[in-house]
């Protein structure tokens, strides 16, 4: 985990030079007056969006917990509006992109996948259930299929380890 974080001044940075690229591409393209009306017209859309999303996140929130569900599947929904809500807000022609591709329902159900994923591989499997649900499990017998390889993990015994794969509803 730590070694990504080292990474993000760097992202920043790159993301910032292709904000100023792009707009003085577009300046250059429309003129500076009107790229600088079309940043703020997004930010300002980006501010509205950003007070529905955040509404519309804690809604999904809580009817989830009020009907017994696991909170999960809405809160990855709501975070991922309230993200492209957030980058429509911010000032800037390339993250206002960015923000209207998370607020698409196909890309947003996508990346909303994305965010389950990274959460369950930082969350305990206990604390991964409660957030999305239990998941089904497929239990192989007689042969196994192969494993990563690599040495095993310390505190596993293989000979007691059951094999099997995480199986997703749907698919």
């Amino acid at each position: 985990m730590r070694r990504t974080w080292r990474f993000v001044p760097l992202g920043l940075l790159a993301g910032l030079a292709a904000e100023v690229a792009v707009f003085v591409l577009v300046g250059e393209a429309i003129g500076f007056a009107s790229a600088v009306l079309v940043v703020f017209a997004v930010s300002l859309v980006g501010l509205l969006l950003l007070r529905r999303e955040g509404m519309r996140a804690w809604r999904g929130f809580r009817a989830s917990v009020e009907s017994h569900q696991p909170p999960g599947r809405q809160l990855t929904d709501g975070l991922v509006g309230l993200a492209g809500a957030l980058l429509l807000a911010v000032p800037g022609l390339v993250s206002g992109v960015v923000g209207v591709a998370l607020l698409v329902p196909p890309l947003r159900r996508l990346a909303g996948a994305g965010v389950q994923r990274a959460t369950e591989r930082r969350v305990s499997s206990m604390v991964a259930g409660d957030l999305f649900g239990p998941r089904r499990v497929r239990v192989y017998r007689g042969a196994t299929p192969p494993t990563e390889p690599g040495p095993p993990r310390p505190g596993v015994d293989p000979a007691a380890a059951i094999e099997g794969e995480i199986v997703e509803p749907g698919r």
